[in-house]
């Protein structure tokens, strides 16, 4: 979709509306912060307003990052962690390489073996992934399970190693700190399909934020911001 067509009808400039959805996938904000601080700077935008622009672009940001990321190794870690929709508890499945680098990531409403299938396959799905030497996992017995039907149906290879280990898996359960910190604030989600589509801002923040993206720095904001901003083809 073009960028035109994208903003189509919006009654902000395109720059403000990225800002926002950055700034929110990005810290400890609530819809409410983020219009405090539009306010602040002499616009007045309701936080519902925001909470739109969010589930609107959130998934556009994931999208538009997925080319540009670099590949990542054969050494996995999974784990998942969770996510309160509407009072009850759902899965967020996510998986790193050894370097931290982010592989992808899923929100389940159920914690079984079709999940974590599903999960795998999503992973080997994305561009910047390869197939796995050694997947990392804790003592969830629905992993093996997942990795026995994989192998079966051809889709991992045989001799792709399951490693149970706590302490290698220390990486991603601290990696799971920030996507906690940030969705705290939130003060909880109403729908499966509203977290869901938070998640793949939050997620891809992350990534950038991480270095993963070609030619970007981890820790390099400037970089980050231009490279949103050239994504959606919006001159800053």
């Amino acid at each position: 979709m073009s960028t035109s067509t994208l903003f189509k009808w919006r009654h902000f400039l395109p720059e403000i509306i990225l800002v926002n959805v950055r700034w929110y996938c990005r810290y400890s904000l609530s819809y409410r912060d983020l219009e405090e601080m539009m306010q602040e700077r002499g616009m007045r935008v309701d936080h519902s307003t925001i909470n739109r622009w969010v589930l609107r672009y959130a998934p556009e940001l994931d999208k538009r990052i997925r080319p540009p990321l670099k590949p990542t190794n054969d050494s996995w870690r999974v784990d998942e962690t969770y996510i309160k929709v509407k009072g009850a508890w759902k899965y967020l499945y996510r998986a790193v390489d050894s370097e931290g680098y982010t592989l992808d990531f899923m929100l389940s409403a159920k914690r079984d073996g079709k999940a974590v299938a599903r999960f795998f396959r999503k992973v080997l799905r994305a561009q910047h992934t390869q197939t796995p030497r050694v997947i990392t996992i804790d003592k969830n017995a629905a992993y093996p399970v997942a990795i026995d039907e994989l192998k079966e149906d051809k889709t991992l290879e045989a001799e792709t190693k399951l490693r149970q280990s706590k302490y290698l898996n220390n990486i991603i359960e601290q990696d799971h700190l920030n996507i906690k910190r940030i969705v705290k604030p939130m003060i909880g989600f109403q729908s499966f399909n509203t977290v869901r589509r938070t998640l793949r801002g939050i997620e891809s923040m992350k990534m950038i934020r991480k270095g993963q993206v070609k030619e970007i720095s981890r820790g390099d904001s400037v970089s980050q911001f231009s490279f949103i901003n050239k994504i959606f083809e919006v001159s800053a």
